[in-house]
C-alpha cells in the first residue's frame, strides 16, 4: 500500500476483512469460544527541512494486527506487524496458548452483539494526497522560509516538516461483526528559534486535516510559529501570588484531557479518580457543555465504530455542569456494571461549547492575571486532582498583556478549577480532535521567585 497506488481502496479493504475472517475461523479451529481482532496498514510521505536545506525523506509502510481469543472467560492475546498466513496462524496459536493458562475473569467476553456497527458509516475520512517528493519539500521549505524571513530576531530553526498519510483498518469478532474503512491524516509543522540580548525562545506551529486542502497555508504556518517565538522574548519571572489564570485554546484541551482521564472504565473501576461516584452531579458551571460527535465527517478523530466493535454515537459528556456520562468500553463497563458508552479506544471528537467572546475579549473579562500558552510537566495526581505544572505565558493587567513571563509553576485542584471555571472563550484556531476556546479560571496559585 502506497499513497500513490492505483490499487482499488476497496480490494485492499477485502483483504483485510478476509483476513480477519480466517483469523476468526482458525481461533474458532483451535477452540476458542469467541475472539476477536484488528488489523491495520498504513503508508505515508514525511520530508523534512531544516536552514533550507533537506534533511529527512523517509517514506513508512507498516502493517499490524492484534488478536484476542476467549476460552470461557479465559482470554489471550497476540500481536504481529507480519501478515503472512504462517505468521498470522502463529499468532493464533500463540494467543490461544496464552489464554488456557490465565486466570478466569468475569468480565473478559465480546461486547454485546447487539450493539455491533451494523452498517458502517462513511464518515469522508479518505483523501489521498498524491504528492512527490520534491513537491513536499517545496512546501516545507516555503513553510520554514516564512518563519525566517518573519523577523530579525528569528535566528535558527528546528525545521518545518511535512506529512502525507493514509491506511485502512479493519475489526471482527466471532459475533459476525467484520468492519473496515480507510482514512488519511495530512500535517504540516515548523519550529523556530529567536534570540533577543541574552535570551532564546523557541515556539512553533502546525495544521493537520483528513484533505490536503484544508491544511492552512504553508507561509501562515511559518508565520505563526515565528510570531508566537516573538512574542515569547524577554520573557519574566512573576512574585509567587494568587490570581486569575486564562489558559489558551490549545493549552486548555489538557485540561479536557484530564476530564477524560478521570471519568474513564480504567481511572474508575480501580478507585483511583477524583472523580470516582460523580456520575450525575454538577463538576462545572450550569454553563457548560461538552459534547462529543463521533460522526463528523472529516472529523480527526471520527470513526463509525469503537474498539470492541460497537456503533459509536454522539453523546454529551457534560452539560448544564453535570457530569452525565463515564466513558466506557465493554470490560470496564462490566467491572462498573453499567453497559459500554461505545468508547473503546477512547473519546472521538470531544467539543467544548463556546462562549462569545474572543481572545480579547477573554483577557479584557480577566482584568489583572496570567494568560498560559505553555504547559511543561506530568504535574497532574489522578487520584485526588491536585495539579502542578511549569508554565510560560503572558502577565495581563486591565485586560491587556504587559509582558511575557518564564519559570513559574501553577497550581491548584482539578475539581475546584472545574467549579470556578469563568468562561470558554470562541478563540478556537486550532487543529485537533478536541475543540474548545480558551478556559479562565476564577483563581490559582502562582509559584515564581
Amino acid at each position: 500500500m502506497s499513497i500513490t497506488s492505483t490499487e482499488d481502496t476497496a480490494e485492499r479493504l477485502a483483504r483485510l476483512e478476509q483476513t480477519i475472517e480466517d483469523l476468526l475461523s482458525e481461533a474458532k479451529r483451535l477452540g476458542a469460544s469467541a475472539a476477536e481482532a484488528a488489523v491495520g496498514s498504513s503508508a505515508g510521505l514525511e520530508v523534512g527541512v531544516r536552514l533550507g536545506e533537506v534533511e529527512t525523506v523517509e517514506h513508512t509502510r507498516d502493517n499490524g494486527l492484534g488478536i484476542t481469543v476467549y476460552f470461557g472467560h479465559r482470554k489471550g492475546s497476540s500481536s504481529t506487524t507480519d501478515l503472512s498466513p504462517d505468521s498470522l496462524r502463529a499468532a493464533v496459536k500463540a494467543a490461544c496458548a496464552i489464554a488456557v493458562h490465565t486466570q478466569e475473569d468475569p468480565c473478559a467476553h465480546l461486547a454485546d452483539p447487539s450493539l455491533m456497527a451494523r452498517d458502517v458509516l462513511d464518515l469522508d475520512l479518505y483523501h489521498p494526497w498524491p504528492i512527490g517528493v520534491e513537491a513536499a519539500i517545496a512546501i516545507a521549505a516555503e513553510c520554514e522560509d516564512a518563519a525566517r524571513g518573519f523577523d530579525a530576531r528569528i535566528v535558527n530553526s528546528e525545521g518545518a516538516s511535512l506529512s502525507a498519510h493514509c491506511g485502512l483498518q479493519v475489526y471482527g469478532n466471532s459475533h459476525g461483526f467484520v468492519g473496515g474503512y480507510p482514512s488519511t491524516r495530512h500535517g504540516l509543522s515548523c519550529a523556530v528559534i529567536g534570540e533577543e540580548g541574552d535570551t532564546m525562545q523557541r515556539d512553533y506551529w502546525w495544521t493537520s486535516a483528513r484533505a490536503a486542502g484544508e491544511l492552512e497555508p504553508a507561509r501562515l504556518v511559518g508565520e505563526r510559529a515565528a510570531a508566537r517565538t516573538v512574542a515569547r522574548l524577554g520573557g519574566r519571572q512573576l512574585d509567587t501570588c494568587k490570581a486569575p489564570v486564562l489558559f489558551r485554546a490549545e493549552v486548555a484541551t489538557g485540561l479536557v484531557r484530564s476530564l477524560v482521564s478521570a471519568i474513564s472504565g480504567g481511572s474508575l473501576y480501580r478507585r483511583a479518580s477524583f472523580l470516582l461516584d460523580h456520575l450525575g452531579e454538577r463538576i462545572f458551571p450550569e454553563f457548560v457543555r461538552i459534547h462529543e460527535q463521533p460522526h463528523l465527517p472529516r472529523g480527526l478523530a471520527s470513526a463509525p465504530f469503537d474498539g470492541d466493535g460497537v456503533a459509536t454515537w454522539a453523546k454529551d459528556l457534560v452539560s448544564e455542569g453535570v457530569l452525565r456520562t463515564y466513558v466506557l468500553d465493554a470490560y470496564s463497563g462490566c467491572r462498573l456494571k453499567m453497559p459500554t458508552t461505545g468508547n473503546a479506544g477512547g473519546v472521538r471528537n470531544l467539543v467544548v461549547a463556546m462562549g462569545e467572546r474572543d481572545r480579547a475579549g477573554m483577557l479584557k473579562l480577566m482584568g489583572t492575571g496570567l494568560f498560559v500558552t505553555e504547559l511543561m510537566g506530568h504535574g497532574v495526581n489522578a487520584v485526588t486532582g491536585d495539579y502542578s505544572r511549569g508554565a510560560a505565558g503572558f502577565w495581563v493587567e486591565n485586560g491587556e498583556i504587559q509582558y511575557p513571563v518564564e519559570e513559574i509553576t501553577i497550581a491548584g485542584n482539578l475539581k475546584t478549577m472545574f467549579a470556578g471555571l469563568v468562561a470558554v472563550g470562541n478563540d478556537c484556531d486550532f487543529p485537533g480532535s478536541t475543540r474548545t476556546g480558551s478556559w479562565l479560571i476564577e483563581e490559582m496559585t502562582i509559584a515564581g521567585q
